[in-house]
């Protein structure tokens, strides 16, 4: 089998063929008569896709029965799309199981926490730890990578779909033996096991790995590091799931990348992305607009952090809606710009290739109100308009394709794992929310016009001056100590409330919190002192924390107070501190100060890295500031958060792209502008220094 760092990194391309921002779609012609597929085709060729991913939903059709097989019209469409110089990444189709499997072996459907038996007539509806699934998905993968091996077509491999959407949690018998033998691999023996889970709390203590269960519904609240542990194996079930795809992709495909479609968007948390990156050649990301106020600054966080798990590499934006999705309580339009604003601020964190679900709206089953890149209003449509002009503004962007995102001053620590522990049950509050803490402090620095970066735990900390960790609430004696030496070293520390509390088993650190970096910061904290819904405390300056406060005592002398509370009688000691720390500091921040507080001290914390925004003050807030490069050229993108035309002005930098407007000095109303400039590494250098 080929080394993994021999594995091609992007799309299959023809031998001198020039990099470029990929176009399309998930394209499913098995939902139509043959006679559209010719049409098809060349409402691709004006919109200039060069990609579509085939097959996905197709189990069903490609085996129909478990000893007939029907690939004639695959076939065709792959040659279909060769003919006209269109590639495929090609799905294994194991995503959604079909009827005659189900109900032949209704062993491989999940079973809920309370054991209900989940149905067929969805989709997912399999066990990630079913042997008898895998072998049946694993012949399928098999049969499509030994015919479709040498196709001109394809370009790519599709393991599975959203593997995780709607089956990462399975309660069933295999997915308890399969936990258990997870667990031996973890610990070792049953004696270290019920030290890190703590059995000897409610007489839970046990004998053999054989005595253990996933966590289903009990009488009262399940043991915490068993949740935990049982959430860290149901994302390794999964990732082992893709893994065992991809090997029989690469052993007979060894020169086509295989990836397969991340979530990396709101609260789907169950899988730890930044574990699954080595699994796949090139990371792909489905990222769909939430509602409600900050949807697009949600939108740069996801695609930033889709960005720091691929380790800045370019990477796939494999599914987005060119307007309303279906699933949502209210489905609400794209306003006219949104479409190509939303693709474009993907390309601006490190995007390749842009592509949507799916090509053709369809017209029956569960998702025939969710748009398309052809509507249900055909080809004479605006929003068919719009595609072919972001198809053309695709290609003004070619010569970005292959660049990174560079360093930002400021990086903001995201960790699956403080996410999952920090909201199990059982805790001072059931208000704190991880992620929005994390994206509160990233739409504060965009309200500053900072320039900012989301970044696993587990990266290069050392490419920001400024590192914000949000409730980093479980970290290992390694991860506190990487922490510590990033500050020695001259980096900017923010660490906030309930981090630092537990260790990797989700046991308390004893001796007062924060925890594990309490000699860090020179603080200490007796006791959290949660808030009640709608409760508020003062700090100096007008500000004001909710959800979460403490009582926090000094314990070195040469720790500044930067906030206090000012509630009389019931918190008045600091709230807001710092402490120098070898060549750089560390900082403490004790409440939740949302978005608008967060803007009002945010320049005190990042006055010690020395760090202002890189806009012309005019621009600050108003406008998303990112940047690709390579070695020569910096590419600087500019997106505008508001609904009013913004003027360019103080910029550098030759305008190569300015979406819905004629003028380049002038960002249309959720327009995009993109400028040219040489890179000065020597000016980087000292930035960085």
């Amino acid at each position: 089998m080929p080394n993994r760092d021999e594995r091609p990194t992007w799309l299959r391309r023809a031998p001198g063929a020039q990099p470029r921002i990929s176009f399309g779609a998930d394209y499913n012609p098995d939902q139509w008569p043959r006679e559209v597929w010719d049409e098809d085709v060349a409402l691709m060729r004006e919109a200039n896709v060069d990609v579509v991913s085939v097959a996905i939903f197709s189990w069903a059709r490609i085996q129909p029965a478990r000893d007939r097989w029907d690939l004639d019209w695959l076939d065709e469409v792959m040659d279909l799309m060769a003919a006209n110089g269109i590639g495929v990444d090609l799905a294994t189709a194991t995503a959604s199981p079909p009827p005659w499997l189900t109900a032949a072996h209704p062993e491989v459907l999940p079973v809920t926490r309370d054991g209900s038996v989940l149905s067929q007539g969805g989709r997912q509806h399999w066990r990630p730890t079913s042997p008898v699934f895998r072998r049946f998905a694993l012949e399928l993968v098999e049969v499509l990578a030994e015919r479709y091996r040498s196709h001109p077509a394809l370009v790519a491999w599709h393991v599975s779909n959203e593997l995780g959407c709607h089956n990462i949690l399975d309660f069933s018998d295999d997915a308890a033996a399969a936990f258990r033998t997870w667990l031996e691999q973890r610990y070792g023996t049953i004696e270290q096991l019920n030290e890190a889970w703590g059995t000897s709390f409610w007489s839970q203590r046990y004998g053999a790995f054989a005595e253990i269960l996933p966590p289903r519904l009990a009488a009262s609240f399940p043991n915490p590091t068993q949740q935990l542990d049982f959430a860290r194996f149901s994302s390794n079930a999964l990732k082992d799931h893709l893994i065992a795809e991809r090997e029989i992709l690469t052993r007979i495909t060894p020169d086509v990348p295989v990836t397969t479609n991340f979530m990396i968007m709101g609260e789907m948390k169950g899988m730890n992305y930044a574990d699954w990156a080595d699994a796949v050649d090139f990371v792909s990301n489905d990222h769909y607009v939430q509602p409600g106020s900050g949807a697009r600054d949600e939108l740069a966080f996801s695609a930033s952090l889709t960005s720091g798990v691929a380790g800045h590499r370019p990477w796939f934006l494999m599914e987005h809606s060119t307007s309303a999705v279906n699933w949502q309580p209210i489905n609400v339009a794209k306003r006219p710009g949104e479409m190509a604003r939303d693709a474009l601020a993907h390309v601006a964190r490190g995007a390749d290739a842009v592509c949507y679900f799916q090509w053709r709206q369809s017209r029956a089953g569960a998702e025939k109100y969710h748009s398309g890149m052809v509507p249900h209003a055909g080809a004479d449509s605006r929003l068919f308009r719009d595609v072919v002009d972001l198809g053309r503004m695709l290609r003004q962007l070619d010569e970005v394709a292959g660049s990174e995102p560079t360093a930002a001053p400021v990086g903001i620590v995201f960790d699956w794992e403080s996410w999952w522990a920090s909201e199990l049950d059982s805790h001072p509050t059931d208000r704190l929310r991880y992620r929005r803490e994390a994206l509160e402090w990233w739409r504060a620095l965009l309200d500053l016009g900072i320039r900012a970066e989301v970044v696993p735990f587990g990266g290069d900390l050392s490419r920001h001056r400024v590192i914000v960790a949000p409730i980093l609430h479980l970290v290992s004696d390694r991860g506190a100590a990487r922490l510590e030496d990033y500050v020695r070293e001259g980096g900017h520390l923010v660490l906030t409330y309930f981090s630092g509390i537990v260790d990797e088993r989700d046991q308390i650190r004893l001796g007062g919190y924060p925890g594990a970096f309490r000699e860090l910061l020179g603080v200490r904290v007796e006791e959290f002192e949660p808030l009640l819904d709608g409760e508020r405390l003062l700090l100096d300056g007008g500000l004001a924390g909710d959800t979460w406060s403490e009582q926090v005592s000094l314990t070195a002398e040469d720790v500044e107070v930067l906030l206090s509370y000012r509630e009389a009688g019931r918190n008045s000691g600091p709230a807001v501190t710092r402490r120098a720390v070898g060549a750089g500091s560390a900082s403490y921040v004790s409440t939740r100060l949302g978005e608008e507080g967060l803007r009002g001290l945010l320049p005190v914390l990042l006055d010690a890295a020395g760090l202002a925004s890189e806009l012309p003050e005019a621009l600050r807030g108003r406008v998303e500031h990112a940047q690709r490069a390579d070695a020569d050229t910096v590419w600087e993108f500019f997106v505008n958060r508001t609904d009013q035309p913004v003027a360019l002005e103080g910029l550098a930098g030759i305008p190569i792209l300015s979406s819905g407007s004629d003028d380049p000095d002038v960002l249309a109303a959720r327009g995009v502008a993109v400028r040219r400039r040489p890179r000065d590494r020597a000016a980087e250098l000292d930035a960085a220094d």
